[in-house]
This record gives structure tokens, C-alpha cells and sequence, in this order.
């Protein structure tokens, strides 16, 4: 007995369409998504990549100008004090020849000129320490103000300067304040006043006084 194959089975036309359009389905997702793939790395924006910060070079230190380049002045030491002798001027002589004599006096180099005149004045009214000297300012004269200017030294003294005595004693007593005044520069100017008020006349008998004064016009009375 001849055994006769089967005829092959055949799908179903239906089940055969089926399957076509689920591959034709899953052959479009996968185009679908490879397409895709590719147009999100073209379109990706690029990172770019941050630089490191530069380092800061250390800076150099301020360079210090020489004051003498700069104009500014150099700071000097002040020198230390030391002493200079000025001189009081006193009377000495018998009776009405009376003459000026000079007694030197060491005071402060580190004062001004004004205050080293100011302290030899101020010497004089206090009298004299030596028996052998005198004075014809009167008792109880004070020095009320003292200052040098460009025109010449400016002395005022209290009232008690214009009592008593005659020609003599007035033209003395102002030689002294003149000459003390003046020993540091014998060749300066003195203006007297008292009370604040300019000394033209002095004493009852009306003593003359050309202000400024200066040495030379009392050489003619007193000689040094």
C-alpha cells in the first residue's frame, strides 16, 4: 500500500495578513526610533567646557619714593639744647657818672629769640645778685608783654617804670631795657610802651623819646 503525503497546509489568509501589517509595524517603530536617535545628537546642544580661572600673579609691593625725588622735606633730628649767654646791662660808677656795664647770663639755646630776650629782661627788673652793680628801674617794674617782629622788638612794662628819679635815672633806666633788649642783635629796633601806651615822654621833666630806639642814640651818654 503506496502511502500518499499529505497536501502542505496552507495559512489562512487572514492570519497571513495579519502578520504582514504587524511587521510592516514593527519595522516602522524601529525606523522610527533610529531616526529619532540620530536627530537628537545632531540637534543636542554642545557642553562647553569651563576654562579654569587664571591664577593671579602675586602682586609686587608698593615701591617707597624717596622724599627727595618726591619734593617732600627730609625729617631732621632736633638739635639737642644747649646753653647761649646773652647779656643784662646794670649801672656802675660813683655819684652822677654812672656807665653801663654788661653782666653775661647763660640761658637755653632751644628757645626762640624771643623768648631768650624776654627771660634777660625779665632778669633785669628783678634787680641785681651783685653789690658791686646797680639799676635805676624802680622797685616793682614788670614786664607785661614781649615780641619780636620784623620791625624790631616790642616791649611794654607796667606803670611802675615812669616813677621817680631825674634825667639821669630816666635816660638810664631806658638804656638798660634798650641795651638788654638788644644783645642778641645789637643793631635791632625797640619799641617801649607802658600800660600798652607808647612812651614818647618820660618823667616830670619831659624826657624826649624818638621810638624806635636803638644803641646809637645813646652812645653820646653812655659808653660801653
Amino acid at each position: 500500500m503506496q502511502d500518499h503525503e499529505s497536501p502542505p497546509r496552507r495559512l489562512p489568509l487572514s492570519i497571513v495578513a495579519g502578520i504582514s501589517v504587524l511587521i510592516l509595524a514593527t519595522g516602522g517603530a524601529v525606523a522610527w526610533w533610529g531616526w529619532n536617535t540620530i536627530s537628537q545628537r545632531q540637534t543636542a546642544p554642545s557642553v562647553t567646557q569651563r576654562s579654569q580661572p587664571a591664577q593671579e600673579e602675586p602682586k609686587s609691593p608698593p615701591i617707597k619714593a624717596n622724599p627727595s625725588e618726591t619734593g617732600q622735606p627730609l625729617t631732621k633730628n632736633a638739635p639737642a639744647a644747649a646753653e647761649k649767654t646773652l647779656q643784662v646791662f646794670w649801672l656802675k660808677g660813683p655819684g652822677e657818672e654812672v656807665a653801663l656795664t654788661a653782666v653775661p647770663v647763660k640761658l637755653s639755646s632751644s628757645q626762640n629769640s624771643g623768648a631768650l630776650v624776654e627771660a634777660a629782661v625779665r632778669q633785669l627788673l628783678a634787680g641785681p645778685s651783685d653789690a658791686s652793680v646797680t639799676t635805676t628801674i624802680p622797685r616793682g617794674t614788670t614786664l607785661k608783654s614781649l615780641s619780636v617782629r620784623d620791625d624790631g622788638i616790642h616791649i611794654d612794662l607796667s606803670k611802675e617804670f615812669t616813677q621817680g628819679g631825674g634825667t639821669t635815672s630816666m635816660t638810664a633806666r631806658v638804656a638798660q631795657i634798650l641795651y638788654t633788649a638788644t644783645s642778641l642783635n645789637p643793631n635791632a629796633q625797640v619799641w617801649l610802651s607802658v600800660e600798652g601806651e607808647p612812651l614818647n615822654t618820660l618823667g616830670g621833666e619831659g624826657l624826649m623819646l624818638d621810638q624806635p630806639m636803638t644803641r646809637n642814640g645813646f652812645k653820646k651818654d653812655f659808653s660801653l
